[in-house]
């Protein structure tokens, strides 16, 4: 399938050279790890070879149940763990290899949960997404506070510069832990699990906020998440991993099956096409089954 607004070549007119889609911002090519208790041993847990790619407007889905390797893959995608075989290259550069401040300026990572050590406000948190930038036992520059300006103006959280982090809402919390990231100018933001603690209407906010920003400011987006039918509406390419093990990569439309979600997912559930050729997941007859992330089912439609 061609990418966002690419031109096929039964589209093209005659005469009219092809419109060429943008080159892989990162592209994992046959990824694998496996975490063991010693080099002898056995492997406590092993990620199957993986292959994609993420280009610059592009807004990536990792899904799976827990334990499927989700946030292993994460983490390759990240560096901060080096491939088993296969390779990880964020424009060229294997990512693993790259000095970690080098990495920071390439690479945000938004953990599922970003603890305090001690009391912060808003604007020297989004501030420290400017380390990688500058050198120690200094102090900001104009150009890292106009940075964090513009981060809190693209999640739309200036007015909460002055606020403290532990007194923000679980929804103003992850605009503002989003903001830190886009501070560090990365070619590749990374996000896992985002929307863990926000409700159906912040969860609708987050991802359309992150399709904005992909859309909009050329980022490259990979989101690690369990909310199958917010990934439908939003992403456009789905990673479906389970057990360790890479099943399919595509377009949400080739990726939502009926008969390749419900085994690994262990749930009964019809998929539906919709007009715009976003799929929904609907459970059938298992009310308590609620690992496949389908409280979701009345997502608006992207604006």
């Amino acid at each position: 399938m061609n990418a966002p607004g690419s031109i096929s070549p039964q589209a093209a007119s005659p005469g009219m050279p092809e419109k060429q889609a943008p080159p892989a911002r990162l592209k994992v090519e046959q990824a694998s790890y496996a975490y063991s208790a010693t080099d002898r041993d056995a492997p406590l847990f092993a990620l199957g070879p993986a292959s994609f790619e993420v280009r610059p407007r592009e807004l990536v889905a990792i899904l799976g149940p827990n334990a499927s390797g989700k946030s292993t893959l994460l983490r390759l995608l990240a560096g901060v763990l080096p491939p088993l075989s296969g390779r990880v290259q964020i424009e060229g550069v294997e990512a693993s290899q790259l000095e970690p401040r080098a990495r920071a300026q390439r690479v945000a990572l938004v953990q599922q949960e970003s603890a305090l050590l001690f009391p912060l406000r808003v604007w020297e948190y989004v501030l420290q997404g400017r380390y990688p930038y500058g050198r120690r036992l200094r102090f900001e520059s104009q150009e890292d506070c106009v940075m964090a300006g513009n981060a809190l103006a693209q999640v739309g959280a200036e007015h909460l510069r002055d606020r403290w982090m532990d007194q923000l809402s679980g929804g103003e919390k992850q605009r503002v832990i989003l903001a830190r990231a886009l501070a560090q100018q990365p070619l590749l933001l990374l996000l896992d699990e985002p929307t863990q603690h926000l409700d159906i209407g912040g969860k609708v906010e987050l991802l359309r906020r992150l399709r904005r920003l992909a859309d909009e400011n050329r980022y490259a987006v990979v989101v690690v998440t369990h909310e199958l039918n917010l990934a439908a509406e939003f992403s456009d390419q789905v990673v479906l991993l389970h057990r360790g093990k890479c099943l399919r990569v595509g377009p949400p439309a080739d990726v939502y099956t009926r008969e390749l979600l419900e085994p690994v997912f262990e749930t009964s559930l019809e998929v539906e096409i919709s007009s715009r050729g976003r799929p929904r997941v609907i459970l059938r007859g298992n009310p308590e089954a609620d690992s496949a992330g389908l409280d979701d089912s009345s997502v608006p439609e992207p604006s």
